[in-house]
């Protein structure tokens, strides 16, 4: 059977009846790592309780996590009743799991099935990183996308960013969740969500591995509304768990699902976008706008991000590192929006040294959403600051 890698590695595992384990590597870095890849390979197979088989493997400088998926998904489809794991080293779980209002600014999607991209997507310094298990997996390759995702969650280095996954739908998502949350995931993204009942099929089934795996912390839930049935049900589905972090929406899906194209102007998904934040907001969730599809124009992604912002969105989806950078400027304060939430908290904070009910600036009454939202900003503005909007 073979499992086929994406720049790192081919793994074919052949079995047989008997004669031992042959372990044939063909490597461009074997004179530096050739021991090593077979020493992985020969632990690998002892963990996985394969005796007699040849294991060919064509090597293009695959990390160690990488090789690891790649033989172990060779070998199960080759033995598909075969139930141990070869599972690599295991960062410990973060503090921060189950943290709902940090910030979301940049959410950076990544192919579950390309290792490369991973490996140094931290670097980056997204707010969250999506390990895609869904739309960016054919078919046929989803069970190979797995082993890997679940070994990057136990290998790599993501830094400070957020560890999300995308699940698929159905049967394919339970199993996905059964896999990767013993992995300690900070987030699950649910794809296409239309209705609560999802959600909290989820939200059960992920307690359910939670319990079984003993793991400490809270894994979160992030839904993504792709269709104008989700749009209606939006305030439901935010509404729907205690572990729902955020609402996202996708406007390729929506827009082809309501039937026209998708523009840079955006009126065809204005209703949509409005909805989905408004529901947001209104269950005391975060609400992220959809990704910018053209890599190369970066102007036409500030704009959007600009108007996201401005809308009451909190972040705004990337499908490439350069993009990141921009979406993290434009939702920085401006210098006057800092100086002006200063003086809001400032003032705030006098009137509750003095006793006094009603804050006051100048002539302005201030109320509390207003001092919540100078509070929020001066957040942010430990970020960065912008001098001024960009005209």
């Amino acid at each position: 059977m073979e499992e086929t890698a994406r720049s790192d590695c081919t793994v074919t595992c052949s079995f047989k009846e008997r004669g031992g384990l042959i372990v044939d590597i063909q490597s461009k870095v074997g004179s530096l790592y050739g021991n090593a890849i077979k020493d992985q390979v020969e632990e690998g197979c002892r963990a996985l309780g394969v005796t007699d088989a040849v294991i060919h493997i064509v090597d293009q400088g695959a990390l160690p996590f990488v090789l690891a998926a790649r033989l172990e998904a060779a070998v199960k489809r080759g033995r598909p009743k075969i139930s141990a794991e070869f599972l690599p080293g295991k960062q410990p779980a973060r503090q921060t799991r189950g943290v709902k209002d940090r910030p979301r600014r940049s959410r950076l999607y990544l192919p579950g099935n390309e290792p490369k991209f991973m490996a140094n997507a931290g670097l980056h310094r997204p707010d969250m990183v999506i390990l895609d298990l869904e739309d960016s997996v054919a078919p046929s390759e989803k069970d190979k996308a797995r082993f890997l995702v679940r070994n990057a969650l136990r290998s790599v280095d993501f830094f400070d960013a957020e560890r999300c996954v995308r699940i698929n739908q159905g049967a394919l998502g339970v199993e996905d969740l059964a896999m990767v949350v013993p992995q300690f995931p900070d987030v699950i993204l649910v794809p296409k969500c239309e209705d609560a009942d999802t959600v909290r099929s989820i939200a059960d089934a992920i307690q359910k591995v939670e319990h079984e795996h003993h793991l400490s912390g809270e894994t979160l839930i992030l839904p993504i509304i792709e269709s104008a049935l989700g749009v209606v049900n939006a305030y439901a589905i935010a509404s729907s768990s205690h572990r729902v972090c955020a609402l996202a929406i996708g406007l390729e899906d929506y827009t082809a699902d309501i039937g026209v194209e998708r523009t840079e102007e955006g009126r065809e998904s204005f209703y949509a976008r409005m909805s989905v934040m408004t529901n947001a907001k209104a269950v005391g969730v975060q609400a992220l706008d959809s990704v910018w599809s053209d890599v190369e124009d970066l102007d036409g992604l500030r704009r959007s991000t600009l108007e996201a912002k401005a809308l009451g969105f909190d972040g705004k989806g990337c499908i490439h590192p350069r993009q990141i950078a921009v979406v993290h400027d434009a939702f920085k304060p401006t210098t006057a929006e800092v100086e002006k939430a200063s003086q809001i908290v400032a003032a705030a904070e006098a009137a509750r040294k003095s006793g006094l009910g009603v804050v006051s600036l100048g002539s302005k009454m201030i109320d509390a959403p207003v001092i919540l939202r100078a509070h929020r900003i001066l957040r942010m503005a430990t970020f960065g600051v912008r001098e001024e909007d960009p005209n």
